[in-house]
């Protein structure tokens, strides 16, 4: 039993970082309220956050090598919790946004990858797999505690207490540093790329950035953007940047390594087909999780008018079913292999993603909606439960907190692309349905829809119908087309939704081709030699 101390104060960190989002997805309205903002700032907030981890997780990674990854824990922990005390006390958006979003996602990109290196080198063989199963269904009761509780605390007290409590979670977490063994320590300690680690900041930051207020921007022709390109919308030239910068980042970290150079990140892993296709999966598994956690709280609290803890209440089976069934699963990847787990895994989510889309309706059915949400959660806990293990499987000994970095890059990426497309769909599409509506409604007038197309193209957000109404009355039409414009609203509301799920759908689809790769064979037996790297072996095809 002593050999799973150490695992509980990694987990708890998982469970706790876990938390932190579902508690700020399922507040998205009182947050709005709160702050006196619309829902395309909070989704701003929420996707920094997330950013801000993945653009930084593989720096994280490369000073667990060069401080030790048990020091870089605690370390991350001090940051962690300095950050949920500052988004305690937070006075405005922009207090929150550096609390929650930039301090605690930098304790974040501190804590992950030595949290994967840590639990890498506490245990081997059959033990490594279960602990990778153990800290998936943290992950997935972070996910389950995170609606409930939040929603309750959010709905009857405060969300703030949600992170005063971490801060003394984060203390007695530090009381308890002497389960976390010490890291062996290298032979020789690498440098960091400082310049790497710009680059690959920059790269992902503009990248993200462009997805995010494509929303507000457009895609090509311009709807509100603070500058023009050539006529066009700046959002392919912002996204275009990044992807140059990226391509630096790359260039400058294979001149490093030709060189003899400690480079950020050994591009060379990304050679090793399981590791790259476990990675793409990961970005996958979190752009859908993040997405359709983004999209569905809206539609129950905005659309439906449930408060934050009934919102909860319906989140609850997702949580649940993920949480058993990335516990349970780890035997399954024994018996069937990672790849066919992953797979099966998929065509779950793309099973529930179509229940969804059939219980978007303007009143809820809660027993459809119930069944789908369980569905939901057994696929990303099939997925949860396998490619932690297939990831830190392909890395040797002195590669575990290089590898960690990479591994929660390729989530918080997922996780801040998932918040910023799915968003950014939702409000497009929102946008796109109103004006058709508006247009093709008999009972509103020409100067009706003058008004309506100048409001939208001043912006757009998802907002309760009844604001909608209201703000028909106060521009002084008639009662028959206040109630036209509002129907026209709550339908393009609906539809706004169904295209950010479609959209989570067509990417789960997509999400099989980069499962080619992954491990087939039974896990705990002879070497990777798709991989070249001891640990816990996963047999190829």
């Amino acid at each position: 039993m002593r050999q799973w101390r150490a695992l509980a104060v990694l987990g708890t960190a998982q469970f706790l970082m876990v938390l932190d989002t579902s508690v700020m997805n399922v507040s998205i309205s009182q947050l709005v309220e709160d702050f006196d903002t619309e829902v395309t700032a909070i989704q701003a907030v929420i996707t920094l956050y997330a950013l801000v981890m993945a653009a930084f997780m593989a720096t994280g990674g490369r000073l667990g090598d060069i401080l030790g990854r048990r020091r870089l824990f605690l370390v991350g922990l001090v940051v962690y919790g300095v950050g949920s005390g500052l988004t305690a006390v937070a006075p405005t958006l922009w207090m929150l946004a550096l609390g929650w979003s930039v301090v605690e996602g930098l304790g974040a990109a501190l804590v992950l990858p030595a949290m994967a290196a840590l639990v890498a080198e506490s245990y081997t063989g059959r033990d490594r797999a279960v602990a990778y199963g153990v800290i998936g269904g943290l992950a997935g009761a972070g996910i389950a505690v995170g609606p409930l509780l939040g929603g309750w605390v959010t709905t009857y007290l405060t969300w703030r207490l949600v992170f005063a409590g971490e801060v003394v979670v984060v203390i007695a977490m530090l009381c308890f540093r002497g389960a976390i063994p010490e890291s062996p320590r290298p032979e020789r300690r690498p440098r960091l790329d400082g310049v790497g680690a710009f680059l690959s900041a920059a790269g992902l930051g503009l990248g993200v950035l462009g997805v995010l207020q494509s929303g507000t921007w457009g895609w090509v022709q311009p709807q509100n953007p603070p500058f023009t390109v050539l006529g066009f919308a700046p959002t392919l030239f912002v996204v275009a940047a990044g992807v140059l910068v990226l391509a630096a980042f790359a260039k400058w970290e294979r001149r490093r390594e030709a060189h003899g150079t400690d480079p950020l990140i050994h591009l060379s892993l990304l050679h090793r087909l399981p590791l790259r296709s476990g990675l793409l999966t990961l970005v996958s598994q979190n752009l859908i999780l993040l997405g359709l956690f983004f999209a569905i709280p809206l539609y129950l609290q905005v659309v439906q008018g449930f408060d934050a803890f009934e919102t909860g209440l319906r989140l609850l089976p997702v949580s649940v079913t993920m949480l058993v069934a990335s516990v349970l699963a780890s035997r399954l990847g024994r018996v069937m292999g990672p790849r066919r787990v992953v797979r099966l895994a998929l065509l779950t989510l793309l099973g529930a993603i179509t229940w969804l889309l059939a219980t978007i309706e303007p009143v809820i059915d809660d027993a459809q909606f119930a069944g789908a949400m369980a569905l939901l959660g057994v696929g990303m806990g099939l997925l949860a439960s396998q490619l932690g293990n297939v990831v830190q499987s392909s890395a040797g000994e002195e590669e575990r907190s290089e590898v960690g970095g990479l591994q929660f890059t390729a989530q918080n990426l997922g996780s801040a692309l998932g918040t910023a497309l799915i968003g950014s769909i939702l409000v497009g599409a929102l946008a796109h349905a109103f004006t058709t509506q508006v247009a093709k409604n008999p009972d509103v007038s020409q100067e009706a829809r003058q008004q309506t197309s100048v409001a939208l193209e001043a912006g757009i957000s998802f907002v309760p119908t009844e604001q909608v109404r209201s703000a028909a009355e106060r521009a002084g039409l008639p009662a028959a087309e206040v109630d036209a414009v509002t129907d026209s609203y709550a339908t393009a509301q609906l539809n706004g939704l169904k295209a950010a799920i479609l959209a989570a759908g067509g990417i789960t689809l997509a999400s099989l081709l980069v499962t080619t790769h992954l491990p087939t064979g039974r896990a705990g037996r002879g070497k990777d030699p798709g991989t070249g790297a001891p640990g816990v072996p996963l047999e190829q095809a």
